[in-house]
């Protein structure tokens, strides 16, 4: 398979301004394009139409974005991008980013080389777990996509300093293998040392050819997400969106919930029981986030995990299970001895958990009885359904208000509009990652860190929960309103960056001897933002 490199900061040739009406105001070509996208009936149509703006023009498709950002990011990214990927061999239009094939192995820094110079941020992907769809192969690129979109978007990082990549090592999904307009590698996946040496030649190629780049794993297979995190976060400035990003934004929204629920309860903090209903990577990873930060009030790392219980398909994970995935063990249950528990209700009544989360992929798993055992247990029950995309939610947020009678703490991974029950009007939270990864990125570019510590993404999760306005508190809201993303991607930045010069890996000077206030500023300023005028130029910035 050929490369495929796309820059989208570049402009269209000059062949096509001279084209362009003289009259084309500015905001009437914005109004223009969003008619046309509202034309679309179909999410995957308005996806296929963002992506050909973006193509002619950069520029107006960012403002855009920028402009409509609640409108246009549930295109861009959750719930459409799951439709875009999983058809993408058959909607690719035009090459977007970088393929990295098995084929290549032995040869991975030239094909890197061919790739313009000046990459901050790559977010990558090899396809084998796209959100709840499982293994898409090559068809997984629209997440690399969707997710430096968001890092636009969020944290003003300009667009050609984003590099998206997917890993087409092959596939496991035989329906794509036999599909003629499949455009990945037509094998199985590699396992073992194959697959191996061939994430050591790439993540030491990338470091050689792009020495600035911050790396973000995203939609790697369970076992391998945790495996290449584990292998590379010490020697590169890599993370995992799925495992750490995921983590910190539950935690941040754990915090904002568990103060609103105990304010009805009494309970402290530390005494909440966690009930998580699915066990991979984003599972754990959430579950290990909460168990730090647990330990940072004041408890051992044994009493945090006792307050975290762990269910996968086979029911409440316990230590004598036989054949338990290496990654399930930290958590597996000690202190039951009873029969197998397999049932979910069954599990929520012996538990009796403050909060229930899922991270399964099982749409629906969370049942009227279910969360009436909850609310039975609390009388402000913290439920999250954060499974993606919608239709592998766990839980609606309609049935949520309704079954607990609007007392329900509530957030999930796919937007929902506001519910009016009883003449009051409920906001759902949305524990969507771009409130936490944009930050991140931004934070470690800006600081020079050298790698990415948990400490400083648990600094992340602890300035997202305070990020919220007098009014979103006084709502009761979970997360901050999504549409002030730069605001709180500047202060998780900001976070981030002061945990790297606390731990002696930073290596920007000037932001060290800046005050808060004054690397607020800094940061801000550092934000790259798309302009469009009748003649089209490109927006200026900085990173």
């Amino acid at each position: 398979m050929s490369v495929s490199v796309m820059s989208p900061a570049v402009p269209a040739p000059i062949s096509f301004y001279t084209s362009i009406p003289p009259h084309i105001a500015e905001t009437d070509h914005v109004q223009r394009s969003l008619v046309q996208l509202r034309s679309k009936s179909k999410g995957l149509e308005q996806y296929i139409f963002l992506n050909g703006l973006k193509e002619r023009d950069p520029s107006l498709f960012y403002q855009i974005l920028l402009s409509n950002m609640m409108e246009i990011i549930p295109i861009l990214y959750t719930p459409t991008v799951g439709d875009a990927c999983s058809f993408y061999s058959h909607i690719w239009r035009h090459p977007e980013g970088l393929y990295i094939s098995i084929k290549h192995k032995g040869h991975i820094r030239q094909l890197l080389r061919a790739y313009p110079a000046g990459a901050k941020i790559s977010v990558v992907t090899d396809g084998s777990r796209i959100l709840g769809l499982g293994d898409l192969g090559a068809n997984g690129l629209p997440i690399s996509i969707g997710k430096l979109d968001l890092y636009v978007a969020g944290a003003g990082i300009r667009p050609s300093s984003t590099l998206p990549i997917c890993l087409d090592v092959g596939t496991n999904t035989k329906k794509f293998i036999e599909d003629p307009l499949y455009i990945g590698v037509r094998q199985t996946r590699p396992v073992g040392s194959e697959m191996d040496e061939f994430m050591e030649e790439f993540m030491s190629a990338m470091s050689e050819v792009f020495p600035e780049l911050v790396v973000q794993f995203e939609d790697f297979s369970t076992e391998n997400a945790f495996k290449y995190l584990d292998l590379f976060r010490s020697r590169y400035k890599v993370f995992n969106d799925d495992i750490q990003g995921t983590g910190a934004v539950v935690l941040s929204g754990f915090l904002n919930a568990a103060r609103i629920s105990s304010a009805a309860s009494g309970l402290p903090l530390s005494e909440h029981r966690i009930l998580f209903f699915g066990a991979g990577s984003s599972g754990i990873g959430v579950a290990k986030q909460l168990v730090s930060f647990f330990t940072e009030l004041g408890l051992s790392v044994d009493e945090a995990k006792k307050q975290i219980y762990t269910v996968d398909s086979k029911g409440l994970i316990t230590a004598d299970r036989e054949g338990l995935q290496e990654h399930k063990k930290f958590f597996a249950r000690t202190d039951y001895q009873g029969p197998a528990l397999n049932s979910l209700v069954d599990i929520v009544n012996y538990v009796k958990p403050t909060a229930l989360l899922g991270l399964s992929t099982i749409g629906g798993a969370f049942t009227e009885e279910v969360i009436k055992a909850m609310a039975a247990t609390n009388h402000r029950p913290i439920i999250f359904p954060l499974s993606n995309p919608v239709s592998k939610c766990e839980l609606g947020f309609q049935d949520a208000i309704n079954w607990t009678h609007g007392r329900v703490v509530f957030a999930s991974g796919s937007p929902y509009n506001p519910v009016i029950y009883e003449g009051t009007t409920y906001e759902a939270g949305q524990g969507n990652n771009m409130y936490m990864f944009p930050g991140i990125g931004l934070g470690v570019i800006l600081s020079k860190a050298k790698h990415i510590t948990d400490a400083m993404v648990e600094k992340a999760a602890i300035a997202l929960s305070s990020s919220l306005n007098e009014e979103e508190n006084s709502r009761e809201l979970v997360y901050p309103r999504l549409d002030r993303i730069r605001d709180i991607s500047t202060q998780v930045a900001l976070a981030v960056a002061r945990e790297a010069q606390k731990e002696g890996i930073d290596n920007n000077i000037v932001l060290r001897s800046l005050n808060d206030n004054e690397a607020l500023k800094h940061i801000k300023g550092k934000m790259w933002k798309p302009y469009y005028e009748s003649h089209l130029k490109l927006g200026s910035g900085r990173l």
